[in-house]
């Protein structure tokens, strides 16, 4: 099978999209697309009586619908406060030459995530040092009841 490039178009019957469908739930914020980018705040769910989503602006103000399929809503990221290091082992990938070490990301709102830290060989033998210093800094504060 032939592989397609962006420049071939879909076969007929296909719409072209706007993407994944997002499907939040009530009180999710949401990204509209066909608003330009609009956040609002999920209202109401599509259902038997509401053929689409509502939203309505953060801390009130203006009300729209959106498509009931989720096509034109994004998901709002939640800012990110930190990154642990999960207890797992690092992954050393020698074709990409590159380290791979899994953290869990910690977002404002008490939720977490997890994904992957990628390092390259030069950032491993840095944070390497630089924890070997810090190890060190600290058997030596442990000694001098610092």
């Amino acid at each position: 099978m032939a592989e397609r490039t962006s420049k071939q178009l879909p076969p007929r019957g296909v719409e072209l999209g706007t993407g994944a469908p997002f499907h939040p739930r009530l009180g999710d914020l949401a990204l509209d697309l066909s608003k330009g980018g609009q956040i609002g705040v999920v209202v109401d769910l599509p259902s038997d009586s509401a053929k689409s989503y509502h939203l309505r602006l953060p801390g009130g103000g203006g009300d729209w619908r959106a498509r009931a399929d989720g096509t034109t809503l994004r998901p709002v990221a939640v800012p990110v406060t930190h990154v642990t290091p999960q207890q797992r082992d690092v992954v050393y990938d020698a074709r990409a030459q590159q380290a791979g070490l899994p953290v869990t990301m910690h977002h404002e709102d008490g939720g977490t995530s997890e994904s992957v830290l990628i390092l390259t060989p030069a950032q491993v033998e840095l944070y390497h040092m630089q924890l070997e210093q810090l190890i060190e800094r600290r058997e030596n504060a442990r000694e001098h009841g610092r």
